[in-house]
This record gives C-alpha cells, structure tokens and sequence, in this order.
C-alpha cells in the first residue's frame, strides 16, 4: 500500500482528519500532565513518616471538671498505659505526623531578630517520645526524665535541649550536616538551644509543606487543658488495644471527655484524602478523553466508509482483497494520529512548561511523552478497526449500483 495516494486523499477532504488529529493532540498533552501530576502526587502520598504508622494510634483527653487536676492526671495516664500488656510505649504530644494540626517556630544558627529563621515543626515530648514513635536516633543521646519540663499556655521560655531531624540539621547547617550535634541554636530570636541528638527521620503535621521534615523533639509535658496520648502497640496488638485504652481512660477520671481516636494509618488516609480525590478525577478525565478520542476516529472513518461505498466496491471488482480495502483505511487512521501525536508532543511539552512555571509542578519524566504516543496510536488503530472491516465486506456489486 502506497502512503502517497491515502495523504493525496485526507488532503482533498482534510477538514475531519484535521479536527481528529488535533484532538488527539489535545488528548496527549491533557493525558500526559495529567499523568505527571498523578505520579507527583503519588510519590508525595508515599513518602515515609519516619514513625511505625501501623502499630501507633492517638486519642485525645479533655477536662472539664473543677477540680480536675491535668498533670496529676497526665502522670497517671501514662503510667497506667505504659504498664498496659501489649503496649510498648506511650507519651503525651501536642500532635502527630499528618495530623494538620501543631506547631511551627523558626530557629536560626545566630541570635538576633533581624535574622531570619528556618522553620521547624515542634514535638512536645518526654524521654519515651523516640520509642513511641519508633524514630531512629542517628547520634547523640535521647532526652532524661529529669530534662522534661512542665509548659502552661502563657509561658514563652524553652528548654535548653532538642533533638532534631537529619533534614532540619542539612537546613541549619548546609555545608556540614554532621556537625549540627551540639551546636547551639536559637529561638524566638535570642534563646540558646542546645542540639543534644539527629534522629534520621520524621514529618511535620503538614504534608503540603516544603519542609515537611524538617521536625524538632521539645523535652516538654503541656498544661494546655487538652491533651493528646500517643500509644504505640506491639505489632498486630493495635486494634484490639484501641477499645481497651480508650475504657481504660474514660473509667480513669471521670472529670474529662476521651475522644477523637485514630490509628496513624487512619491519619495518613485522612491526610491524603484530597490527594487521592485528586488522582481519581484525572484518572476519570484521562478514560474520558480518551474514549471520547475513539468516538470521534470511528465517527470518521464510518464516515469516510459511507461516503466511499462506490468505491470501494469499484476497488473490490476490480480485484482489491478485503485485507487491502482494510489496510487502506487503517494505514489512513494511522497517519492522522502520527500527525495527531507529533503536534501533541510539542503541545504536551509546552503546557507542562508552563505548568512548572506557574504551579512550580515537576518536569513530566521522559520516557511519558513517547509511551502516550505508542497508546493513541493503538488506540487509532483499535478504534478504527471496526469501520475497517466494515468497508472490506463492501461486495463489489455496489460499484453498478446506480444512485
């Protein structure tokens, strides 16, 4: 089959084919960024907390009694859930990883409010935070009982010791890591910090943020009113010790309400929840587009069959098999979409430039623009396969058919 006289042709009657190609260069580029922009939020959604997710869960106390006494029963809170079969530690914190809720400050590497901070995501805890998350501490020395301090609301002193994350230390100290243990920090512009250990990794409450591990460990217990326990179990124990710690609490001090509990793999599913919403729609928008692509290359090339029956028939008596008739039209569709996916190559590129620019998405990684080429390709080729073999059973009697 000679390519020649099937281009002369779509180029006498060029106004379909040209509408089907730009479709499906439309196609490619929404197709492809959509993609990019899925596998971005993909690799976001899986990125490691740095915390054992599946065998911790959180529940929150509030008071409410009068004479309800917050650090007496704190005190006993975590001494009766650490002493509970099957859990392996227990702290109180101010939140958890993914939550959506905490606290932030800024620290920087010299004392002085014209400096600008780095900013920090703040964990509240005592010397079994590292154990009850299940961080990894990569140097220097976890906190002491005797380090843990006591903080009301309205105080704005902090204690003088901290452990931070590995990625915190590269942003304090950028061109030597390593060197970050036992350096002196400062917050609130001017107070001393002492970095006492670098645990290897764990993320802020915020999983939108540019700095999302970039955590810092307090040595502090909170007198804020409410208070969040942070339980880790040993593995496979979890479901069965949720309802066992939140009766255990409840029974415990009647002056206060326990509410709010939530494993960690709850709170992640709960944190990515707009995420995966979102990975959903572009993958619904990608079929759509795509089948509606399919739509148009069958709605012409049946069109195309129709308006040339006589012809076919004239072709088919004068000795044309029905898999040269067939190959006519699929060679035809074929080079629509190598003109459809060529300009959309071009168009895809483009947009995800533009993309980067005014979103600040990542650049679509290469190897997506040649694979989205090969599929609509196939998908020509599937889609016109039907008005294909629809024109080759064209018996060749319709050529003495009179109109």
């Amino acid at each position: 089959m000679e390519i020649g006289p099937i281009w002369r042709a779509l180029m006498r009657n060029k106004t379909g084919a040209v509408l089907i190609a730009l479709q499906i260069a439309v196609t490619m580029a929404i197709m492809v960024n959509a993609i990019s922009i899925m596998q971005e939020r993909a690799r976001v959604m899986a990125r490691p907390s740095g915390v054992d997710e599946h065998n911790i869960f959180h529940i929150a106390s509030i008071g409410f009694a009068e004479d309800f006494n917050e650090r007496v029963t704190v005190e006993e809170d975590l001494n009766a859930l650490r002493a509970l079969p099957g859990v392996v530690d227990a702290i109180q914190s101010n939140s958890v990883p993914m939550s959506g809720g905490g606290w932030s400050m800024g620290l920087q590497t010299e004392p002085g409010a014209e400096i600008d901070g780095t900013g920090v995501a703040l964990y509240f805890v005592d010397e079994h935070g590292i154990d009850t998350f299940g961080l990894e501490l990569l140097s220097g020395e976890n906190f002491t009982a005797t380090e843990i301090e006591w903080r009301e609301r309205t105080q704005t002193k902090w204690p003088d010791r901290t452990i931070i994350t590995r990625a915190m230390a590269e942003a304090l100290f950028p061109d030597d890591p390593d060197s970050a243990l036992g350096k002196t920090v400062y917050i609130n512009d001017d107070e001393p910090i002492t970095i006492s250990g670098i645990i290897k990794q764990m993320q802020a409450p915020w999983n939108g943020w540019n700095g999302v591990e970039r955590v810092m460990l307090v040595p502090t217990h909170t007198l804020f009113g409410s208070t969040r326990y942070i339980i880790r179990t040993e593995a496979g124990l979890r479901d069965e010790l949720m309802p066992q710690v939140e009766q255990l609490l409840a029974e415990r001090e009647k002056g206060r309400i326990v509410r709010s509990m939530r494993t960690m793999d709850e709170t992640r599913e709960r944190s990515y929840r707009g995420d995966a919403s979102m990975i959903k729609m572009l993958t619904f928008t990608i079929v759509l587009l795509v089948a509606i692509t399919a739509l148009g290359i069958v709605g012409l090339a049946s069109f195309s069959v129709n308006r040339r029956t006589r012809q076919i028939g004239t072709r088919r008596a004068l000795g044309a098999s029905k898999v040269a008739i067939a190959r006519y039209f699929m060679t035809e569709n074929f080079i629509i979409s190598l003109a459809g996916v060529s300009i959309g190559a071009a168009l895809t590129v483009a947009l995800n430039m533009l993309m980067v620019e005014t979103f600040a998405l990542t650049r679509i990684t290469w190897y997506l623009v040649p694979l989205a080429m090969l599929t609509l390709c196939v998908v020509g080729q599937v889609a016109v396969f039907g008005p294909a073999k629809k024109a080759s059973s064209v018996p060749p009697a319709v050529a003495t058919r009179t109109v």
